[in-house]
């Protein structure tokens, strides 16, 4: 039986990860966060004390590179590099940046892309990211291109940076946001752009609780779950 995937795209900031992993629990579905596979390769490279912009530091390090993804009791994503489990320290502030420019990398994208792919082959996904129904799974049964304003994107990040203690102000979120977008759009390689059969959800005006409404809605329009 044909596994069924569904891809969210977006920018920076637009909470992808939260309601996808919102959206795969409602439905039943294993959640894949491809922004923590590419974060955990960030926290390679930077433990390497290696240049992320520079793929003559980088593509050396993917030789042998030891990473695995395994799902906890409650269903949460984890992350291993190299046996440890780095689901906290990928989530620290300054590897959102590395991981953008990580991820421009040919060699990187190649080295994951099967990562990714086995994972949808496998299972009923819903898989999140900036080049998933564009790039990773273009033949996904629905796609869906979140986005939101700057400004309501700093604030959300802003919240969830403090939550996780992390010291910050909204001004360098939000310049940090519009330098990501920046660096996602114009990427030589999958840069991010909405799949010509996607949906687009804005989410700036709406809540949480309405995001996912509005995300479960136009998944079930497509698939009549």
């Amino acid at each position: 039986m044909k596994c069924v995937s569904i891809a969210i795209d977006g920018p920076a900031g637009a909470g992808k990860s939260t309601l996808a992993r919102k959206t795969a629990r409602e439905l039943g579905f294993l959640y894949v966060d491809t922004g923590a596979i590419y974060r955990t390769v960030a926290l390679k490279v930077l433990r390497a004390g290696a240049d992320p912009s520079e793929e003559s530091q980088v593509i050396p390090l993917l030789k042998g590179l030891d990473i695995s993804m395994d799902y906890g009791p409650d269903g949460e994503q984890q992350m291993f590099l190299e046996g440890e489990d780095v689901s906290k320290a990928i989530r620290e502030h300054q590897i959102s940046g590395l991981a953008s420019k990580v991820s421009a990398i040919p060699a990187v994208r190649d080295f994951l892309l099967e990562f990714q792919r086995t994972q949808a082959r496998e299972h009923n996904v819903v898989m999140d990211g900036r080049d998933i129904g564009t790039v990773v799974l273009p033949q996904a049964d629905v796609k869906i291109f979140l986005t939101a304003a700057p400004e309501s994107r700093a604030r959300r990040r802003l919240l969830e940076l403090e939550g996780r203690g992390q010291k910050t102000d909204f001004e360098t979120v939000l310049r940090d946001i519009v330098q990501r977008d920046e660096q996602d759009r114009n990427r030589p390689i999958a840069p991010l752009r909405q799949a010509e059969d996607a949906v687009l959800l804005d989410t700036t005006r709406l809540n949480l609780e309405e995001s996912l409404a509005a995300m479960l809605s136009l998944i079930k329009e497509k698939i009549h779950l």
